[in-house]
C-alpha cells in the first residue's frame, strides 16, 4: 500500500499598521514594557466600542491582489468565541463566511498552490511563563504564567491555502514566498522569530492506489511553527508518523499537535475544535462593509513590484542567471542599491561599439555584490544608509575594472578600502599608485628580472609543467603590486621564456 500526504497551511500575518486593529493604541512589537500599548478598547472595558482600522483592511486586499484573490464586493466582521487568558473580551473579532479575499492562488515553480480565502482578525495577548523560563516559583510553590496585552488587538491577517501541498518541502517553499510577497508590499515585516508571521499545518495521509486516492485521512493540526526550517521538518515527521501508524492498522486521531524543537518531534496537545464550537455570530459593534469598484482600482494603484515581476525583470534587464536573480530577489535593499549603481554607468556602457557592455558590466557589478560586498558584510544585512560606499563610487570602481584599469588583485584591496572609508576609488588608486601599468618596457624589465631569479622553475616550465607558469606569474604579480594586467603577464613569460 502506498499512501498519499494532503496538505493545507494557514498562515498569521501580523500587518504593519501604526494602531491597532480597533483602537487607537500604538501597534509595536518592539515595546518591551509590558501592557503599555493598552486602552479600555483593547482591553474591553464595559462600554468601549471598536471603529476598524482602515490601512489594515487596505493592507489584505492588497494582498490578496498580489495572490490573484477574488476581492469581496461586501464583508463583515464576526465574533468567535472562545476563553484563553490572554484574550481580554473572552472572544475575538474575526470573519467567518464573508472573508475580504478569496480564490486566489500562488505559483511554486510551475504549480500553483490555491488560496481558499485571506480574511482579517485581531490577534490575542500574550502569555509569558516565567516559571518555565527562568524556573521561578510562586510563594504558594506552583508555577505561574504572566498576561501582557501589549499585542492584543493587532491587526491580523490570517491565509488559507487549499490542500495542495503534498511535501514539507513545498509547504516551506510556499511560506518563503509568501513572506517575500508581504515585505516587497510593505504590509508586514513578517519576521518569524518575533512572532510576526506564524504558520500552521492542517496534514492527513490516506491510502491511495494506482487508479487513484481512496479517501481523505484524518486531518490533524500543527500549530504555531515558528520558522521555514521547522515548517518542512515538522510536515515530514507528520506525514512519517500518520504512514507508520496506518501501517500498523491504527488510527489517526483527529487533534492539534505542537512541535518539539529539540526532539524535533511533533506531540498532542488538545483535541481539534470544530468551526460550530466557537459560535460564531455578526459582530453587532461593527457594520457592515461595502467596497466600489473606484476603491479597490485605487488601492491596486499603490502596489510595487512583485518578486516574480522582479525575477523576470532582472533576466531580461540584466542578462543575470537564476542564482544572481534569487539572491537579489531575496536581498530587497540590496537589489534597489544595485540598480542604482546600474543607472550610474547606463550613458557609457550604451556608448560601447559592441552593444553588450551593459550585460557584461551589470554581470559583473552581480558578482562583486553578491560575492565580495556579502562577505565584507559578514552575515548582517545590507542597510544603504550605513553602506559608506555610494552607488556613484560603485559603478566608478566597476568601470575601472571593466577598462582594466586596475587588476583584479588590486580590485580586491581597493574595494576593502572603499568599504571602509567609503572614499572615490581613484583617490585611493592614486594615492596607493595602483593603477594598471601600460608601460610594456617596465614590465618586460620586472619579467628578465623574475625570470633569471629562477632558472629551475623556467626549466619546469619548458620540460611542460604548467604550474610553473603560475608561479612565475605570481612573482611578477608581486614585484608590480598587482598593478601588472594578467593577461598581458602570461604573454610576455611565454614569448621570453
Amino acid at each position: 500500500m502506498t499512501y498519499k500526504p494532503t496538505i493545507g497551511l494557514e498562515i498569521h500575518t501580523e500587518l504593519k499598521t501604526n494602531s491597532k486593529m480597533f483602537c487607537s493604541c500604538k501597534n509595536d512589537p518592539d515595546e518591551k514594557r509590558p501592557n503599555f500599548n493598552i486602552c479600555h478598547v483593547c482591553m474591553a472595558h464595559p462600554g468601549a466600542l471598536p471603529v476598524a482600522n482602515e490601512e489594515a483592511i487596505k493592507m489584505v486586499i492588497k494582498t490578496g491582489m498580489a495572490l490573484n484573490c477574488e476581492i469581496a464586493k461586501e464583508s463583515k466582521f464576526d465574533r468567535k468565541n472562545y476563553f484563553y487568558p490572554d484574550l481580554p473580551k473572552g472572544y475575538q473579532i474575526s470573519q467567518y463566511d464573508q472573508p475580504l479575499c478569496g480564490k486566489g492562488f500562488l505559483k511554486i515553480g510551475d504549480k500553483k498552490i490555491g488560496i481558499t480565502r485571506i480574511h482579517l482578525e485581531e490577534d490575542t495577548g500574550s502569555l509569558v511563563h516565567l516559571a518555565e523560563a527562568e524556573g521561578n516559583r510562586s510563594s504558594e510553590g506552583e508555577n505561574y504564567s504572566l498576561v501582557n496585552y501589549n499585542r492584543a488587538g493587532v491587526p491580523l491577517m490570517e491565509l488559507v491555502t487549499e490542500p495542495d501541498i503534498t511535501s514539507g518541502k513545498e509547504a516551506k517553499a510556499f511560506a518563503e514566498e509568501l513572506q517575500l510577497i508581504l515585505r516587497y508590499l510593505n504590509v508586514s515585516d513578517a519576521n518569524m522569530e518575533k512572532g510576526q508571521m506564524r504558520v500552521e499545518v492542517n496534514i492527513s495521509v490516506s491510502p491511495s492506489t494506482g487508479s487513484g486516492q481512496i479517501k481523505l485521512g484524518t486531518k490533524v493540526e500543527i500549530k504555531n511553527l515558528n520558522s521555514f526550517r521547522v515548517v518542512e521538518k515538522a510536515v515530514d515527521f507528520e506525514i512519517a508518523r500518520q504512514t507508520e501508524l496506518l501501517e500498523n492498522g491504527e488510527k489517526v486521531v483527529q487533534e492539534t499537535r505542537g512541535w518539539h524543537d529539540k526532539k524535533e518531534i511533533t506531540f498532542s496537545q488538545r483535541e481539534k475544535e470544530e468551526a460550530h464550537d466557537y459560535r460564531y455570530f455578526p459582530e453587532p459593534d461593527l457594520p457592515p462593509m461595502y467596497f466600489k469598484e473606484d476603491y479597490i482600482i485605487n488601492i491596486k494603484t499603490t502596489m510595487s513590484e512583485l518578486p516574480e515581476q522582479k525575477r523576470e525583470r532582472f533576466k531580461k534587464e540584466f542578462g543575470l542567471d537564476n542564482d544572481s536573480i534569487e539572491f537579489f530577489v531575496t536581498n530587497k535593499d540590496l537589489s534597489e542599491y544595485y540598480e542604482k549603481v546600474v543607472s550610474e554607468f547606463e550613458e557609457w556602457t550604451r556608448e560601447e561599439e559592441t552593444g553588450e557592455a551593459h550585460i557584461k558590466v551589470s554581470k559583473l557589478l552581480a558578482n562583486y555584490l553578491i560575492s565580495d560586498v556579502k562577505g565584507l558584510l559578514l552575515g548582517k544585512e545590507f542597510v544603504e544608509t550605513e553602506f559608506k560606499i555610494t552607488s556613484e563610487n560603485f559603478a566608478e570602481f566597476i568601470k575601472m575594472i571593466y577598462k582594466e584599469e586596475i587588476s583584479s588583485k588590486v580590485a580586491k584591496m581597493l574595494l576593502i578600502e572603499m568599504f571602509n572609508t567609503g572614499a572615490d576609488p581613484s583617490d585611493i588608486v592614486k594615492e596607493n599608485n595602483w593603477g594598471q601599468m601600460k608601460d610594456d618596457g617596465e614590465l618586460e624589465k620586472i619579467i628578465k628580472e623574475v625570470i633569471e631569479k629562477n632558472p629551475k622553475v623556467v626549466a619546469d616550465f619548458k620540460a611542460g609543467k604548467q604550474n610553473a607558469m603560475q608561479f612565475l606569474a605570481g612573482q611578477v604579480m608581486a614585484s608590480t603590486r598587482g598593478t601588472a594586467n594578467p593577461g598581458k603577464v602570461h604573454e610576455l613569460l611565454k614569448k621570453l621564456v
